[in-house]
Order: structure tokens, then sequence, then C-alpha cells
């Protein structure tokens, strides 16, 4: 499994692919929180369109990220490009209606860019953080 996280002003990209398993999922939750502070909210963007496997870790991990979000009342979470499954999964667990989804990384950067320049904050390019370990 490979994470690579990406961070921006108005939100921090979560790519995942390869297989996200037990062991993976640890590492997964590590990783977000690691970054969690790096967008007001925070606004998580999660592509997992190159998952080969996934079992119920998947939901673990998002779960875990919506209960942090419920008990500090803030944050988003976005979904680019989920699976069919994957849908369907969050469906069945009543997870899908406390995501957002989207078809695209760039334009749902670019989207909260321009929404959060509206409202007058200022954005700038952040570093990227790749965790390549297989």
């Amino acid at each position: 499994m490979y994470i690579e996280t990406i961070r921006h002003l108005h939100c921090t990209v979560l790519r995942a692919g390869g297989e996200l398993d037990h062991a993976g999922r640890v590492r997964f939750s590590a990783c977000i929180n690691a970054v969690w502070d790096w967008s007001v909210g925070p606004v998580l963007v999660f592509d997992l369109a190159d998952l080969d496997f996934y079992d119920s870790s998947v939901i673990g991990v998002l779960a875990m990220a919506m209960q942090r979000m419920e008990e500090q009342e803030s944050g988003r979470i976005i979904l680019v490009r989920p699976s069919d499954h994957l849908l369907s999964v969050l469906r069945l667990t009543d997870l899908l209606s406390r995501v957002e989804l989207r078809e695209s990384v760039e334009e749902t950067v670019a989207e909260l860019m321009v929404h959060n320049s509206a409202r007058g904050s200022p954005s700038s390019p952040h570093p990227r953080f790749s965790d390549h370990r297989r």
C-alpha cells in the first residue's frame, strides 16, 4: 500500500493505492492523524481510486475521521471518484450521507480555493509528503 498526501491551504488530499487491509488501516489512520491540522476544519479529500483491494478497513479509516470531526464539530470529508463497490458499502453502513462526492481532485482543490478566496482567505501551495512503503 502507498499513501501520498498533498497539502493545500484549504484542504489536504490523501491518495492511497495498492491493498488496504488491517495493517494498511493502521498506517492510513496514523497518516490522517499526522496531517489533521494541515487545513482548517480539516477538509480531507480522499482519492482511493488506485486501491486494488480493500476490506472493511476502508470503512474503519473513514469512520475514524468522521467520528473525530463530529467530536470537534468541524471538518469535511470529500471522496473523489469512489468505486461503485465503495459507494454501496458506504450506503449499507449509513456513512454515505456524511461524505461529499466529487469527480476530480483538481476540480475539488480549485473549487475550495475559489470558495475560500471569495471569503477573503489567501491561497498558496504547501509541501507534499509521501509514504510509499508497501
